[in-house]
């Protein structure tokens, strides 16, 4: 592989022009398509095979005038009066008016009014699903009682859910990288190309994602997912090859030549690393959820461009940059320091001389920072974790304050039999049972379609959406509901769906951790040739994994320094961000085992002592690693900013687990295990070496394939 790279490397370098011209004309071509083809984000988060989808699809066919968007308008008098009728009823009637709006309740009519007689609830119904609703409809909607004086009148429900602005805020990160690059390169050239080079990439990756968009149904976060992913890796992979370049370049190697032994051996460790992400984020598609499984295909996608971008658009620009990606003082000739002076040197030897104590505090700290993940709970976001001020948490908070938490978390029990008095008597039965049900604070009369068979019952439970209480309530009216005979009834409702793809999600979970633990282990065999260092590895990150958990559920579901993050009101975790973060967390972990540990075996196979071999791995790349991190982190920790919480909870989760496997497991712990093993870690058993096939990562064979003269001679490998 690392010769296949070689040449591609030169021959991209040696055709800059039409490499950068079909780069340059792919990345205008999505953009148009991606303006001509793209297609709206939802937020539906189907899920085949549980109860609540069979219910949505049931009312999708019985109850086809009840199936499409909901809102919910509060409305509430000051503090001392009562609402009346007349009050209400040009709220419902330009409610009503909206084009698509099937029906809005009165809620004199339908009893949705408080006790105290000041607040109500207008239920209105929209004929189309959500991903159909217009922009014009949702803005008719929040003006609906917007000609009525001395009430207050909020705006909430589905019909609001709306994707998630990419603004200002996560170019944060984009500056901060680049500083670091700067700083690393000590070359604005260097810099700027590397960074150019990713936005391409990221530009190209997002074009395709939104041209697929109108024919591919994606959540609201899947673009943000994909956005965040492609910028981090694109520009550590571009840092990764353009640091190796620079080394040769600064050992007197010709531009063109460096620039294929770059590609040649950087690359093949980016190849790997692009390799095992994709690979654990495609991977999200045997836990057989749709949603999920475009999620991880969309962010794979991006990353397999980011990748291409780094092999071969790089390389072009390394020939347009010339000798200026060296710092002034390497180009004008002055020494570049000795070698082995540098932190990463110094910080191996540190860690090799007191590997045993380093690694009992490494173990010991991040087992205790893994603690808060046994209290983990998962739950799809509701208007309650919105950005206060926002319409659908303003809407949220004042039915809370008029009905009760409840209200905001409301249940439909389908009631399906073969004719209208089955249907009925199942109905009545189903009511009385639930009502008995702990939890339960009410349930409305049946409501029957046209035919009869099929009836609807409306449930009100006590606690909010995402509650423990809500979760133990919906499991026992399906308890006692499954006893009923004579009819099917099932329980859906926004908050039922929310169980039952955080219950699935959590079984799918550990058998997922397995399959990606498994794969690491297989994956690093073949690399590193190796049994000892893949199976530290898979310890390391399930180390990486179980801190990052921890420290997440003690920010965003128990609240501890919440506020710092702008944590608004804390609660369970988005159901899918576990299983997400575990798919990219392992790519990522594997991103810097390689880059390390490569340099260590490199060295060990060229004759240095095992303890010698992991420091030069260190010095050699803990500079570049470190920055690599840093980089990750800042662009990670830009969506932090955002107000959507589901975005804030992805980026802190995955910008602490990249501080976490990269500074504590990747720089500290494995090469203290790497001193420790000596010899033993790279031992594989004759059989197995025979069976496995030598990918070559590291570069051996290309270097055998130069020394022996089979390369290209250098005097062909001319700057520009």
């Amino acid at each position: 592989m690392a010769t296949l790279l070689y040449r591609l490397g030169r021959f991209s370098f040696r055709r800059r022009g039409r490499v950068a011209a079909v780069w340059l004309l792919l990345l205008v071509v999505l953009g148009l398509a991606a303006a001509a083809f793209h297609g709206p984000t939802g937020d539906k988060f189907a899920m085949p095979g549980t109860e609540s989808q069979r219910a949505l699809d049931a009312l999708a066919k019985e109850f086809p005038q009840a199936s499409g968007a909901t809102g919910t308008i509060v409305v509430a008098a000051a503090q001392g009066r009562k609402l009346d009728p007349a009050a209400i009823a040009p709220v419902v009637k330009e409610a009503a008016g909206i084009p698509g709006v099937v029906a809005a309740l009165d809620p004199f009519t339908s009893g949705a009014v408080s006790a105290d007689g000041r607040y109500a609830l207008v239920q209105v119904q929209f004929a189309n699903a959500l991903k159909d609703v217009t922009e014009a409809q949702r803005e008719a909607y929040t003006k609906a009682g917007s000609s009525v004086t001395g009430l207050r009148v909020e705006h909430g429900g589905e019909v609001l859910n709306a994707a998630p602005e990419v603004g200002g805020s996560e170019g944060i990160g984009v500056v901060i990288a680049a500083v670091v690059l700067i700083v690393t390169f000590g070359s604005l050239v260097a810099a700027g190309m590397t960074l150019l080079n990713a936005l391409i990439g990221v530009g190209a990756g997002m074009g395709g994602l939104f041209a697929l968009s109108g024919v591919v149904e994606l959540t609201s976060v899947t673009p943000v997912l994909a956005l965040m992913l492609g910028l981090a890796v694109g520009i550590d992979y571009s840092l990764f090859i353009t640091s190796r370049y620079r080394q040769f370049l600064a050992e007197g190697v010709a531009p063109e030549e460096a620039a294929g032994r770059a590609v040649g051996t950087a690359g093949s460790a980016v190849v790997f690393a692009g390799a095992t992400v994709v690979i654990a984020l495609a991977g999200l598609s045997v836990v057989g959820i749709p949603f999920l499984s475009v999620m991880g295909l969309a962010a794979a996608g991006t990353v397999a461009v980011a990748v291409l971008v780094a092999l071969t658009l790089l390389p072009a620009f390394l020939s347009y940059a010339g000798a200026r990606v060296l710092p002034r003082k390497q180009r004008t000739g002055e020494s570049a320091g000795a070698g082995g002076r540098g932190f990463g040197y110094t910080w191996g030897r540190v860690v090799t001389r007191l590997r045993v104590p380093i690694l009992l505090a490494g173990v010991l700290g991040l087992g205790a920072l893994a603690l808060p993940a046994q209290d983990l709970r998962l739950a799809l976001p509701d208007a309650g974790t919105a950005a206060p001020g926002t319409p659908a948490r303003e809407a949220y908070d004042l039915t809370s304050e008029g009905f009760g938490e409840g209200f905001n978390a409301r249940l439909i029990a389908v009631v399906s039999a073969a004719d209208p008095a089955a249907t009925t008597a199942a109905a009545g039965e189903a009511a009385k049972l639930i009502q008995q049900t702990p939890g339960v604070l009410a349930v409305a009369p049946p409501q029957p379609n046209a035919a009869g068979t099929t009836a609807l019952l409306t449930i009100i439970p006590k606690a909010g959406p995402t509650a423990a209480a809500t979760e133990d309530a919906v499991h026992a009216i399906r308890a006692k509901v499954a006893k009923i005979g004579g009819a099917e009834i099932a329980v859906t409702g926004a908050t039922a769906v929310g169980i039952d793809v955080s219950d699935k999600l959590a079984d799918a979970m550990p058998v997922y951790l397995l399959l990606v633990v498994g794969l690491s282990v297989l994956l690093l065999m073949l690399v590193f040739r190796s049994i000892l260092v893949p199976v530290k590895a898979a310890l390391g990150f399930l180390l990486t994994v179980g801190s990052t958990f921890g420290i997440t559920v003690a920010i965003f579901q128990e609240g501890y320094l919440a506020d710092l993050l702008g944590v608004d009101v804390p609660g369970p975790l988005v159901s899918f961000l576990p299983i997400l973060l575990i798919g990219i967390l392992f790519g990522l972990a594997m991103d810097y085992e390689v880059f390390l540990v490569s340099r260590m075996r490199e060295d060990y196979v060229r004759g240095d002592a095992p303890r010698q071999a992991t420091i030069n791995g260190m010095g050699h790349n803990a500079r570049v690693v470190t920055a690599a991190a840093l980089i990750m982190t800042a662009v990670f920790g830009g969506f932090v900013f955002m107000n959507d919480p589901i975005i804030k909870s992805m980026g802190f989760a995955l910008a602490v687990g990249v501080l976490v496997d990269a500074f504590v497991v990747r720089m500290t712990l494995v090469p203290a295990v790497m001193s420790m093993l000596g010899r033993a870690a790279w031992w594989l058993p004759r059989a197995l070496g025979r069976a496995l096939p030598d990918l070559d990562v590291e570069g051996e064979r290309l270097r055998h394939h130069l020394t022996t003269g089979a390369a290209e001679s250098p005097e062909r490998a001319g700057v520009m």
